[in-house]
């Protein structure tokens, strides 16, 4: 495995794993997995609410990131946030396939130590704060598709606005966002 997507680097490379990926090295998923599984699988299981539903999930959403890495682009965002928006989109399509009532039991997470919390509420600070600072219609565009999972044309439909606009706002507003968080 190449020193630069050892998974227990804390300056890891995804951009270089998601562009090793596209051209079959498998090394790259595994490193990507190895690295992120605990996160994106906690991102799962909090959306579709059971343990063996989010393995599936997490691991066809991994497949995809496979498949369709030669599409991502730099300029729409991070390499990380990228395969976060696969397996969030995978496990909000199961959800919207499955549509099941969940059990209180079936709710845990895993467990995450103080030092990853105080990481998480730090992305989510920036994250907040560069979200308040984009213009409202960009801000709703982005939400609308990355929180609430709808496409391109549901948001233009839930804005009322034309499917050209809204994709343009939501990839400046993503610009924005690449610009404060970095």
């Amino acid at each position: 495995m190449s020193a630069q997507f050892q998974p227990d680097q804390t300056d890891f490379d995804y951009e270089a794993a998601l562009l090793a990926c596209a051209r079959g090295e498998r090394f790259a998923l595994q490193a990507i997995y190895a690295r992120d599984s605990r996160w994106l699988y906690a991102v799962v299981l909090r959306l579709v609410k059971r343990r063996e539903l989010a393995e599936e999930v997490l691991h066809d959403a991994m497949l995809k990131v496979w498949k369709r890495a030669k599409l991502y682009s730099p300029a729409l965002g991070s390499a990380r946030g990228w395969v976060y928006t696969v397996v969030r989109n995978q496990a909000l399509n199961e959800l919207r396939k499955h549509k099941s009532e969940v059990n209180a039991e079936d709710h845990d997470l895993p467990e995450l130590g103080q030092e990853d919390n105080q990481e998480l509420a730090q992305d989510a600070q920036r994250l907040s704060r560069c979200l308040a600072n984009l213009e409202e219609t960009k801000r709703n565009a982005i939400l609308l598709a990355f929180l609430d999972g709808y496409s391109h044309e549901e948001v233009a439909h839930r804005l009322g606005a034309p499917l050209g606009s809204v994709k343009s706002w939501i990839r400046r507003g993503l610009l924005k966002l690449k610009e404060c968080l970095g």
